[in-house]
């Protein structure tokens, strides 16, 4: 009996909670009956969920009333008081229309408050997209994710289950891509994925939907397997996509940062048979080829590069640095070990192959007078001095003095 008291005591007090929380929100003391009404919410106790619940719907809501009519009247008022209210407001009539929607304790379903709450919130929703924008203005950025992330729920809210199907929403696909975007901002990953995802299923946000995805799975990168499905992922859209340069980019970067050589020349040469004209997929190859010192190799690769880009003045001017080392190379190999010297015809074979290093160098020097994008200057001088050419070398100790030490 004593047990039975102290429920029903309970039971009593968290219901003149509700009462209490009434009159005052009859009396406009909107934050106190908020702050009244919250226990019994939460409360096993509470005898009429679905009605408390839609008192805090109520008050939250006339909170957000005053804030809107000083909008419209163009007075001062306050963008997060107001926001928040219209969504604690709607997240309250979705509470409190999981409790209306149940049986009551004699197996009878009565709906009381759908009706009004979705034909209040089908209308006002909106203003809940406007509230992100509010937030967005005023550089709250959780904030604004906080409202539209509630406007994208929101389309598929069960209080609007009379209006299946909903109409069709124009502002959702920003609302989406918004929220992804100031998430990963934000490096809240798992939010800007959530809603790229969303944003993906419109046609006009998905490309940039789908590219924002491939760029949380770069930034949360952790394990080889997430490495691998990121490879992946990239190569899959290089392939659908192959006119957008940045899938390639980003596809070099990772091989790049990978530092493997092997890697690198694999890929660069299945993207010169997918197509030839491909001149960053040659440089790569022949950039894979000379940290291999594959002298001849690279000299190919770049060559290639250069005949779609003449004026190309790093594969001009990588051409002539792969013979110049094509030709120390030489002269190791065909160097007498006794005598640490060359046979006159050794000496000419070694020479040929300078000269044509000699050829990529001048016109890398041509292509870029200033030495600004290579440094021509030095490989040319070596090069001048083996041919035993002193008119050129003294022109390269005229642009680098402390060539003559």
């Amino acid at each position: 009996m004593a047990m039975m008291a102290a429920a029903a005591t309970t039971a009593f007090a968290q219901d003149a909670l509700v009462k209490e929380a009434k009159k005052l929100f009859a009396a406009n003391d909107l934050d106190q009956a908020a702050a009244k009404l919250a226990p019994a919410l939460t409360s096993a106790e509470t005898k009429d969920k679905a009605e408390a619940w839609n008192l805090m719907n109520e008050i939250k809501y006339k909170i957000y009333q005053e804030q809107f009519n000083k909008v419209m009247l163009r007075q001062p008022f306050d963008t997060t008081r107001m926001v928040n209210a219209l969504i604690d407001a709607f997240k309250a009539a979705e509470q409190c229309e999981k409790y209306d929607s149940q049986p009551n304790e004699k197996g009878k379903l009565k709906i009381r408050f759908r009706k009004a709450n979705s034909q209040r919130y089908i209308a006002d929703r909106q203003w809940i997209y406007n509230g992100g924008i509010f937030m967005y203005q005023n550089h709250n950025t959780k904030e604004a994710i906080k409202a539209w992330s509630t406007y994208i729920d929101s389309y598929k809210s069960p209080l609007f289950q009379e209006f299946v199907p909903m109409p069709a929403d124009t502002l959702l696909p920003d609302a989406a891509y918004n929220s992804a975007l100031l998430a990963y901002q934000d490096k809240d990953y798992d939010t800007a994925k959530k809603y790229a995802d969303v944003a993906a299923s419109y046609p006009d946000k998905k490309d940039d939907a789908i590219n924002m995805k491939l760029f949380i799975q770069k930034e949360t990168l952790q394990t080889k397997a997430d490495s691998a499905a990121y490879l992946a992922t990239l190569k899959e859209l290089h392939k659908a996509q192959p006119e957008k340069e940045q899938y390639f980019n980003l596809l070099q970067e990772y091989y790049g940062r990978a530092n493997d050589i092997e890697a690198m020349k694999a890929w660069a040469l299945e993207e010169t048979k997918l197509d030839a004209s491909n001149k960053m997929a040659w440089a790569l190859l022949g950039e894979a080829e000379m940290n291999a010192e594959h002298w001849d190799a690279a000299i190919d690769a770049f060559k290639k590069a250069v005949e779609l880009d003449p004026t190309w003045v790093a594969c001009v001017f990588n051409t002539g640095i792969c013979y110049n080392s094509k030709a120390i190379a030489l002269n190791d190999e065909l160097m007498d070990k006794k005598t640490m010297g060359l046979t006159d015809a050794n000496a000419e074979k070694v020479k040929n192959v300078l000269r044509d290093a000699k050829v990529y160098l001048e016109k890398a020097r041509e292509l870029d007078p200033n030495h600004e994008q290579t440094n021509w200057v030095y490989p040319l001088y070596r090069i001048y001095y083996a041919l035993k050419d002193k008119a050129k070398m003294a022109e390269m100790e005229a642009l680098d003095p402390s060539l003559k030490e």
